[in-house]
C-alpha cells in the first residue's frame, strides 16, 4: 500500500482528497501545508508519493515543488484548476510526474497516481543510466589520458600502456580507472 502525502492550504478540500484517497487503497500518513516546513515533514513520514491540490501554484508552490520533488526522490502528483502553460512547464521541471487540471474525482485517482509513479520510475531509471553514461565516459578519458602519458614516458604501444595499466590495478586491487587516475595525479606532482 503505498503511502501518501498531502499537501493542501484547505483543511476541509484536504479531508475530502484524503478519503478518496483512502477509499482508492492508499495509506494518507500525512495531511501538511506548504508552509508547514515542507521538507522536514518529508524527511519526518517518509511517503511514496506527494499529492499536491492547489487552486493555482503561485510562485511560493513552485518554488516548494523544486524542494520536494528533487531531492525528496517522490512522484508528485498535482491537481489544480491553472491550466497555465508557463506554470505547467515550471511544474515539470521542479520534479511534478502528473499536473492534473480539473480532474480530481474519486474514480480517476488511482489511474492518475499510478501513472505519475510509473512516469517517475521511468524518469528515475533513465537519470540513473544516464549517470553511468557519464560516469563511465568519464572514466575512460581518465584512462586514454593516462595511457597516453604512459605511452609518451616508455615508449610503448597502447596496447601495452593499457597492460601496465592493467597489471597495477590487479595487483592494487583496485578499479582500472582509480589507478589512470593515480598516475596522472603522480604524473603532475612530477611536472
Amino acid at each position: 500500500m503505498l503511502r501518501v502525502m498531502i499537501v493542501d492550504e484547505k483543511p476541509e478540500r484536504a479531508a475530502l482528497l484524503a478519503d478518496a484517497l483512502q477509499n482508492s487503497g492508499y495509506d494518507v500518513i500525512a495531511r501538511v501545508t506548504a508552509h508547514d516546513g515542507l521538507q522536514a515533514r518529508i524527511v519526518e513520514s517518509q511517503p511514496d508519493v506527494i499529492v499536491i491540490d492547489v487552486d493555482s501554484p503561485d510562485r511560493d508552490t513552485l518554488e516548494h515543488m523544486c524542494c520536494i520533488g528533487h531531492p525528496s526522490q517522490r512522484p508528485v502528483v498535482m491537481f489544480t484548476h491553472d491550466d497555465d502553460e508557463e506554470k505547467i512547464r515550471i511544474a515539470m521541471r521542479a520534479g511534478v510526474s502528473a499536473y492534473i487540471v480539473n480532474g480530481l474525482s474519486n474514480e480517476r485517482i488511482k489511474p492518475i497516481i499510478e501513472v505519475a509513479v510509473a512516469r517517475f520510475q521511468e524518469y528515475q531509471t533513465l537519470r540513473d543510466d544516464l549517470a553511468k553514461a557519464n560516469n563511465a565516459l568519464a572514466e575512460r578519458k581518465v584512462i586514454e589520458r593516462a595511457k597516453g602519458l604512459i605511452m609518451q614516458q616508455r615508449h610503448c604501444t597502447e596496447q601495452e600502456a593499457y597492460q601496465a595499466l592493467r597489471k597495477l590495478a590487479m595487483a592494487g586491487n583496485q578499479r582500472l580507472a582509480e589507478v589512470a587516475g593515480n598516475v596522472l595525479s603522480a604524473a603532475q606532482l612530477l611536472i
